[in-house]
């Protein structure tokens, strides 16, 4: 039989079957853009977080590919069954083979869900601490105060002990002043000097308080409450301003000293 005709017979006997499921395939591509656009503008409408969001409209194109897919192939006269059982067996070797990126998925889904941080809070974990930058279904990237970017795997995250600051933290300072201090007028210059400070919040109040009677002065603890953008902003501000003012108010700043006597032997 010469090739023009055995071609031509298999144009006429397979022909519209081909035809058929590129028709199919090209409607059920069709109709999972629309869907997931349809899906998109809905579930914007809901409070969601944008990667939950996206999964959900990815898994609806997904899903109406496949049924496509299975479509078309039925077109062409293949059995759908023993593709399936291949799939499965396929899938689970798939499964096997990317355990981690899954355990990632499973683990961004769960921080989706529970909400231990959002974006914008600082948190600490691992041994490094940051600002949250982005949420993902497989990893979770934080600003760190250096300026750099942390990427942390999901999985990292999910069963570690997560410190969480949100918004706010609080700054630790101490100044320490000799014991002829008159420590009504200190504490009262110290709490002004909190006051005129913009970084400060007003709510929660700042600490101000005696923590420790040392060798050679009284400490005093300084604990307010700062946004997290302007903790090392307000941090050195306080420090100038706390020297300054005491060397201004003849408030001794003691420096540890140590008497050493020498014995003669003789």
């Amino acid at each position: 039989m010469p090739i023009m005709d055995l071609i031509t017979e298999y144009v006429i006997r397979y022909g519209f079957q081909v035809l058929g499921a590129v028709l199919v395939f090209a409607v059920g591509a069709l109709v999972a853009r629309w869907a997931g656009k349809l899906a998109q503008q809905w579930l914007e409408r809901h409070d969601m977080e944008p990667p939950v969001r996206m999964l959900l409209v990815k898994t609806i194109q997904v899903l109406i590919l496949v049924f496509t897919t299975m479509a078309a192939l039925g077109q062409l006269g293949v059995q759908i069954a023993p593709l399936l059982a291949g799939i499965g067996v396929a899938g689970l070797g798939v499964g096997l083979a990317l355990q981690g990126v899954l355990s990632n998925v499973i683990a961004g889904l769960s921080i989706i869900f529970t909400k231990p941080f959002r974006v914008g809070e600082h948190i600490s974990l691992l041994g490094v601490q940051g600002d949250v930058l982005t949420i993902d279904l497989f990893t979770t990237t934080l600003l760190h105060p250096d300026r750099s970017r942390v990427v942390i795997p999901n999985r990292k995250i999910v069963g570690e002990i997560l410190h969480n600051f949100s918004n706010i933290r609080q700054l630790h300072l101490a100044v320490t002043v000799a014991y002829s201090t008159n420590l009504t007028k200190t504490l009262a210059l110290v709490r002004s000097i909190l006051a005129s400070n913009h970084g400060v919040l007003k709510d929660p109040a700042p600490a101000v308080g005696i923590s420790q009677l040392g060798d050679s002065g009284i400490t005093i603890s300084i604990d307010p409450w700062v946004s997290i953008a302007d903790y090392g902003r307000v941090q050195g501000e306080l420090n100038q301003v706390l020297v300054e003012r005491f060397q201004s108010a003849g408030i001794q700043i003691p420096f540890p000293q140590h008497e050493v006597r020498l014995l003669s032997a003789t």
